[in-house]
């Protein structure tokens, strides 16, 4: 006969004889397991730790800028176009458009390999002397990207200057295509008026207005874009800062109308702390209108019933794609604006220099010259660095771009 109190009870098997077993049989096993999890979650927390604070170390450099407040802040939140603590477009305008989560397009934007992003070889450029020109002739000379100078009634106008070789917080991303930084602060007269649109990467670079300080009489953009400016050395009263449907006249028979965008700003995390603009400039029987960045929208018409018209629209035209097609024009969308401008000659720019988004170096001149052909549209296409005289109506400029892989 079996001797039945020679073996553990079934409540004993399943509980507490078990559990007696495994902390006998194998004490040193699960102690080490814990002490291994807990160094790898001590190691985790170190690293994480370490990349937060390398993260706000690197944003608090000088060339992250700073955002408005104090009386700018009560200013901003006086603006019809700011609400919820932020700016706000005239029309809805998502960010994230097409068949793509953002993190589909992420991974599309990082990982999907893209042909021809940038050109083959340099790109051919003309070098003027800007210091040299006629100042009583109005001219505009494209110097890559959104930057160009002008000269409109006697005054001298640098917008959206960027001489740097990238156009990011990191020197090695978004580098300037080869042969386009021909230029730089040095090579700038004095400046009677910076006019920056909004405060991207692209469109306000440190290194260049900061080199620029001492040769910058006035600066016009829009509400809160100021703050990086004076956090960068310039003189408050050297500052013009304006909302949308706003008219400067800071000297006689000289306007700068600073009109709607349909855009986003931001240097950082926070977005839309500081206002995007477009500007239509007057003097001297001469109307001049910059698009600065953003998608087309009702207030390209509006632009044009409100002026009637202007000699030259210079309008972005290049980092487009169907996941923001609300914030960037495509081509089409760029030479129907400029029809609905009035305008009578259209410099297309934000291409040339820089590659941001997924589409060839050279589509948007292609596609912006075909989009305005049999239009009333002169298109102008000059090369970085070449001289657009708005007193000839018959100056033309060859397809440069083609024949470059």
């Amino acid at each position: 006969m079996f001797n039945l109190k020679a073996y553990p009870e079934p409540d004993a098997i399943s509980g507490h004889g078990i559990h007696t077993l495994r902390h006998t049989t194998n004490p040193q096993v699960s102690d080490s397991m814990k002490g291994r999890l807990r160094a790898i979650m001590l190691t985790l927390l170190i690293i994480l730790v370490c990349l937060a604070a390398g993260a706000f170390a690197f944003m608090r450099q000088p060339q992250f800028g700073t955002l408005p407040d104090g009386p700018r802040l009560e200013r901003i939140r006086q603006s019809p176009h700011y609400a919820d603590g932020e700016f706000q477009n005239l029309v809805a305008t998502p960010q994230i458009t097409g068949d793509s989560s953002f993190a589909g397009m992420l991974f599309e934007y990082l990982f999907i390999p893209k042909e021809r992003l940038k050109p083959s070889r340099a790109l051919p450029t003309v070098k003027t002397d800007l210091a040299a020109l006629d100042i009583n002739r109005d001219v505009v000379i494209w110097l890559g990207h959104s930057s160009f100078f002008m000269q409109l009634g006697g005054k001298r106008i640098l917008v959206d200057p960027v001489f740097s070789a990238y156009a990011s917080p990191l020197s090695f991303s978004t580098r300037a295509f080869d042969g386009t930084s021909i230029y730089s602060a040095e090579d700038m007269p004095e400046i009677d008026y910076l006019i920056i649109s909004h405060d991207h990467w692209d469109h306000l670079d440190y290194p260049t207005v900061t080199a620029l300080r001492a040769k910058v009489a006035k600066v016009v953009c829009g509400l809160g874009v100021g703050a990086h400016l004076e956090h960068w050395g310039f003189a408050t009263e050297k500052i013009l800062e304006a909302d949308w449907f706003t008219t400067l006249e800071p000297e006689k028979d000289f306007f700068i109308h600073v009109l709607p965008a349909r855009h986003f700003s931001g240097r950082g995390l926070k977005r839309n702390r500081t206002l995007w603009i477009a500007c239509m400039l007057e003097a001297a029987g001469r109307r001049v209108f910059y698009s600065g960045d953003g998608g087309y929208g009702p207030h390209m018409p509006e632009i044009g019933e409100r002026f009637a018209g202007c000699d030259l629209a210079i309008l972005e035209n290049g980092q487009y794609d169907r996941n923001w097609q609300y914030i960037h024009m495509l081509p089409e969308e760029t030479a129907r604006a400029a029809q609905e401008i009035r305008a009578r000659a259209l410099l297309p720019v934000h291409a040339g220099k820089f590659s941001i988004a997924n589409h060839t170096w050279d589509d948007p001149f292609k596609r912006v010259t075909e989009a305005a052909e049999g239009a009333a549209l002169r298109v102008l296409t000059p090369r970085i660095g070449e001289t657009v005289w708005l007193d000839d109506e018959g100056q033309t400029f060859p397809a440069w771009w083609e024949g470059i892989e």
